[in-house]
C-alpha cells in the first residue's frame, strides 16, 4: 500500500495511546470504486400485470421474468411488487432494469433444483456449469436490485442435501469434492457485468453463498442485512476476480466467511489469471461467520489493492483472515486495513498458507467402484480439472505488503495465528496502533520484515508472542491483564 498512499486522509481514529503515530492515508483510487451508473428508466412494470400472484404458494417465476424482460427491451424501467410473498425460481435481471423489492415484499426461493437452470459460472474457484442463483445478473450493465424487502433463499433443503452427502464423501476420501457435487443454490450472483448495485435488502437462508460477484467491475453492495444463514458454506459477500467493488454498511450474520476476496483455485484459477483488485470494504458489521474480512483461500489470480476500514466484528470466529494452500498459487499484496473493532473474536489475526488440507488437496480415486453411488460410476469432468497438478514453485501464494493500523480487539482466544512456510515467509507486514486483549499472545512462524509500532497485547500470563523461523520481525509489547468473559450471546 505504500506505493499508492497519497490523497484522502481517514477521518476518525481508534487512537490507542496519546502520541500514537499518524495513520496511513487512503489511496486516491478509493473514490473510483462502486457502480458509476444506476438505471434511469422511470416507467414501472408491476409484476401483478404479468400474472404474478403474491400468495407464497403459486410459482411466479415466469411472470416476474416477463416483467423484467419487457422493461429491459423497452430500454429500462422499474419492476415493482405489491406486498406479499412471491414463490420463485431463478430470475435474471437484465440491463437497465431496477428490480425494486420494497418493504413488505418477500421473494421466496423454490425448493427444487430444477427451478435453477444450469449456467456457466465459477464455484469455489473452478469454472463449470452449475445451477443458477435465485437472483442473477449475467452479462449485463446498469442494473439495480434494491429496496427494504426480503429475499429468502429457503435454503434448508440445500443444507440437508450437503449434510447427507458429506459423511459418505469423507468416508471415501472425497472431502474436497462434496462442496462442488452437492450443487447448492446461491442467493445472488453477478457474472461478467458492470455497474451493478445491490442495496438495502434483507437476505436470508441462502442455500450456499449469499452474494457472489464474479468477473465484474464497478459493483456496489450497500446496506444489505444477511441473517438466518445457519447452513454450511453460507458465505456473506464473496468478491471473486472482480475490480472496483464497494462493500459498505452491511450487517452480516452467517456460517462461513462474512466478507471474502477470492481469485480462483489451483491450476484452473491460474489459467484464468484474473485478480480481485481495487476493492473498498467499509463500515460493515459482522456477527457469526468465518472472518470479518477474509482473503482467499482462492488466491490463484491474485488479490491486490484492497482497503478495509471502520469494520466491526462481534463474535466472528476470525477477524482479519489470510488463507491459501500449497496448490493455490497467486498472491495477496497491497492491503490496507484501518480502524477495525473486534469484540470477542477468538482469532483476530490469522495467516495460513496450508489451509484445510482435506478440502484443499485433490486425490482422484483409482477404483470407480469407490465413487459415490449418485455418480453412477462416472467421474465429473471438473474433478480432473481440480486434480491438475500445480508445481510447488507455482503453488505457494505470496503474502506481503500489508498494513494493519488502528485495531481494538477484545476477548480473543489467541491473538496471532500466523504460519508461512520456509520458501514463502509472510513478509513486509506493518502493524501500527493496535491493542489486542486475549487469553494467549499466539505464534508467528516463517515471517520476514514485520514492524510493530505502538502495538500492545494484554494476556493473563503476559507471555510473549512465539516468534519462530523469522527474520527482522519485531515483537509487540505484552502485558498482564485479566481475561475478559464472553457475553452470553453475540447476536
Amino acid at each position: 500500500m505504500r506505493r499508492f498512499l497519497c490523497v484522502l486522509a481517514l477521518f476518525s481514529s481508534l487512537a490507542v495511546v496519546r502520541g500514537a503515530p499518524p495513520k496511513p492515508e487512503l489511496p486516491s483510487w478509493v473514490g473510483e470504486v462502486g457502480a458509476k451508473r444506476i438505471p434511469q428508466g422511470a416507467k414501472e412494470y408491476a409484476v401483478k400485470a404479468f400474472g404474478a400472484v403474491a400468495d407464497g404458494r403459486t410459482v411466479a417465476t415466469a411472470a416476474i421474468q416477463r416483467a423484467i424482460d419487457t422493461a429491459s427491451a423497452a430500454g429500462g424501467g422499474v419492476v415493482t411488487f405489491e406486498p406479499g410473498t412471491y414463490l420463485t425460481g431463478a430470475l435474471f435481471v437484465k440491463s437497465h432494469v431496477h428490480l425494486r423489492i420494497d418493504r413488505g415484499v418477500t421473494l421466496m426461493g423454490v425448493a427444487d433444483l430444477a427451478a435453477y437452470p444450469r449456467r456457466p459460472t465459477r464455484v469455489a474457484g473452478i469454472e463449470m456449469e452449475w445451477p443458477s442463483a435465485l437472483l442473477n445478473v449475467y452479462d449485463a450493465e446498469d442494473v439495480e436490485i434494491s429496496g427494504g424487502g426480503t429475499v429468502d433463499g429457503n435454503g434448508e433443503w440445500c443444507w440437508r442435501k450437503y449434510q447427507t452427502m458429506r459423511p459418505e464423501y469423507e468416508r471415501l476420501g472425497l472431502r474436497w469434492a462434496v462442496d462442488y457435487d452437492a450443487e447448492r443454490v446461491r442467493l445472488f450472483v453477478a457474472w461478467k457485468s458492470h455497474d451493478v448495485t445491490l442495496q438495502g435488502l434483507h437476505l436470508r437462508r441462502a442455500g450456499f453463498w449469499t452474494v457472489q460477484v464474479t468477473y465484474c467491475d464497478h459493483v456496489t453492495v450497500d446496506g444489505i442485512r444477511i441473517t438466518d444463514n445457519a447452513g454450511p458454506s453460507t458465505d456473506g459477500v464473496d468478491i471473486d476476480s472482480s475490480s472496483y467493488v464497494l462493500v459498505e454498511h452491511c450487517d452480516i450474520d452467517n456460517n462461513d466467511d462474512d466478507i471474502c476476496l477470492k481469485s480462483g483455485r489451483d491450476a484452473d484459477g491460474q489459467r484464468v489469471n484474473r485478480p480481485t483488485e481495487y476493492v473498498v470494504i467499509r463500515e460493515n458489521t459482522t456477527r457469526r461467520g468465518g472472518g470479518i474480512v477474509s482473503f482467499g483461500s482462492e488466491t490463484a489470480g491474485g488479490i491486490r489493492h484492497i482497503v478495509a476500514y471502520r469494520n466491526k466484528g462481534i463474535g466472528t470466529s476470525e477477524g482479519l483472515r489470510f488463507k491459501s494452500a500449497r496448490t493455490r498459487g497467486g498472491y495477496i499484496h497491497d492491503v490496507l486495513v484501518l480502524d477495525t473493532t473486534m469484540e470477542h473474536v477468538p482469532r483476530p489475526f490469522s495467516f495460513n498458507l496450508d489451509w484445510n488440507p482435506a478440502y484443499s488437496y485433490v486425490t482422484l480415486p483409482k477404483d470407480p467402484a469407490k465413487l459415490p453411488p449418485e455418480l453412477h460410476g462416472r467421474m465429473p469432468a471438473y474433478w480432473k480439472v481440480m486434480a491438475e497438478p500445480v508445481p510447488l514453485s507455482r503453488g505457494l501464494a505470496d503474502f506481503g505488503d500489508i498494513t494493519i493500523a488502528g485495531v481494538d480487539a477484545s476477548g480473543a482466544t489467541q491473538i496471532f495465528t500466523a504460519s508461512g512456510v520456509a520458501s514463502r515467509p509472510l513478509h513486509d507486514i506493518a502493524w501500527t496502533n493496535v491493542v489486542a486483549r486475549g487469553r494467549r499472545a499466539g505464534r508467528i512462524d516463517y515471517a520476514r520484515n514485520w514492524t510493530m509500532t505502538n502495538v500492545k497485547v494484554l494476556t493473563p500470563d503476559g507471555e510473549p508472542v512465539q516468534i519462530l523461523n523469522a527474520e527482522n520481525v519485531q515483537a509487540p509489547d505484552v502485558e498482564k491483564a485479566p481475561v475478559e468473559k464472553a457475553p452470553a450471546t453475540t447476536r
